[in-house]
């Protein structure tokens, strides 16, 4: 039957061609956002298990004292190629009328090319075996971390100043002495943030200069009114320059900011004498968590530590159970591993990331109830990333791969 009886067949022809240039368009709108939301999100996805997995491996490495090897994926570019193709085919109608059947065709063609990065060299030294800085420290507990779990992880040492304790604990299973100690005062940090009591705070303060105003021509104060307050003292003929200052950072059990300004400068001046990844620590007395004042430092450690350490205690330096200071209140969580390991001789079926190293597959151990284990590789991860710099820098030795 023809529906369209008062048109002729060539007219038809141009409608039918017309309607489908039309669905081919709408057709192809419809193909290239598809296609390219599903590449993002599956590169995505790989990049995140090539991360996991790089770290797995890298901690099996240091459990069978194997040197240990990074590769970062500096570049990911996919060319997309959509091809559609469209006919017409008279419809098997006999001779009752002609229309015409639209065929449709089309392929969709994916060439990425991905660039890999060996981290060796300087680059191997700035990220993997250079300390963190006490604001990578600070950034992960801002951001709500358990205080014991980073402190486990990044802290390789804890120096108490003055008191009957003084002395060096190192975080180390094999220093008995050290290890508890370590453990108990990380452990003491948690309680007091527990209690929303613990305070990780930059000291600000206010400095001071003292010059003869005749020192200074009219053309030098100027340019230091752009960064000082300047304050003329008529009667001694002197200039005083003021400046707020962002000094360094400071785990406390009370708000730094209701110290006396003079106070806030002699903490500074004692931060200052410790290292770049040292950060200091001031428990009072008077304060939430005072039943055990502390005051000292921890002392940070390098990526590549962080994952000898999780290596070693696998086997070599298995690590124990530590109970808390006799003073330090009720804590929610003290596992014995800062993160625990499954290894086994046949791939782990509960679906966990793991990677084969040798005869031994290496997974993260399930957790039972609080997922502590998760959140330390969480953490890992983070802090793999925060050792990030430019990949696709000149000279390295790139390798690029075309699918």
């Amino acid at each position: 039957m023809n529906f369209y009886p008062y048109l002729s067949p060539v007219f038809q022809s141009s409608i039918a061609r017309c309607l489908i240039m039309l669905a081919l368009c709408g057709l192809q709108g419809c193909l290239s956002p598809m296609a390219l939301d599903h590449a993002v999100i599956e590169y995505d996805k790989t990049t995140a298990d090539i991360l996991s997995k790089l770290i797995l491996l890298n901690i099996a490495r240091s459990h069978q004292h194997q040197p240990m090897h990074f590769t970062g994926v500096s570049n990911i570019a996919a060319t997309f190629n959509f091809q559609l193709n469209a006919g017409a085919t008279p419809a098997f109608t006999g001779e009752n009328g002609s229309l015409l059947t639209p065929v449709f065709g089309g392929t969709i063609s994916e060439n990425p090319t991905i660039s890999i990065v060996p981290v060796e060299g300087e680059e191997f030294t700035r990220r993997m075996l250079t300390p963190f800085q006490e604001n990578k420290l600070t950034m992960l507990l801002r951001q709500g971390a358990d205080v014991d779990l980073i402190l486990r992880l990044v802290a390789g040492e804890f120096r108490i100043n003055g008191g009957k304790q003084q002395g060096i604990y190192y975080n180390k299973p094999n220093d008995a002495k050290g290890y508890r100690m370590f453990r108990q005062a990380v452990l003491h940090m948690s309680s007091i943030q527990d209690r929303n009591k613990l305070f990780v705070e930059p000291l600000m303060f206010e400095q001071h200069w003292t010059l003869p105003a005749a020192s200074l021509t009219a053309e030098q104060m100027a340019a230091l009114q752009k960064d000082f307050k300047i304050d003329y003292l008529a009667q001694s003929k002197q200039v005083t320059l003021s400046k707020r200052v962002t000094g360094r950072i400071v785990i406390t059990n009370y708000d730094p900011a209701t110290l006396s300004n003079d106070e806030r400068i002699r903490l500074q001046e004692e931060a200052d004498q410790g290292a770049g990844n040292d950060v200091m620590v001031d428990i009072r007395p008077e304060y939430p968590g005072g039943e055990w004042p502390i005051h000292g430092i921890f002392r940070l450690r390098s990526f590549h530590n962080i994952l000898n350490f999780i290596g070693q205690s696998i086997g070599d330096n298995p690590e124990y159970d530590v109970a808390k200071y006799l003073q330090t209140s009720d804590v929610s969580q003290n596992p014995v591993n800062t993160l625990a390991m499954l290894i086994s001789d046949d791939k782990p079926g509960n679906g966990d990331i793991s990677v084969q190293y040798g005869d031994w597959y290496y997974a993260i151990k399930p957790d039972e109830g609080y997922p502590w284990n998760r959140e330390a590789f969480r953490l890992l991860c983070q802090l793999f990333q925060m050792t990030m710099t430019d990949l696709a820098r000149q000279g390295a030795p790139e390798i690029t791969i075309s699918k």
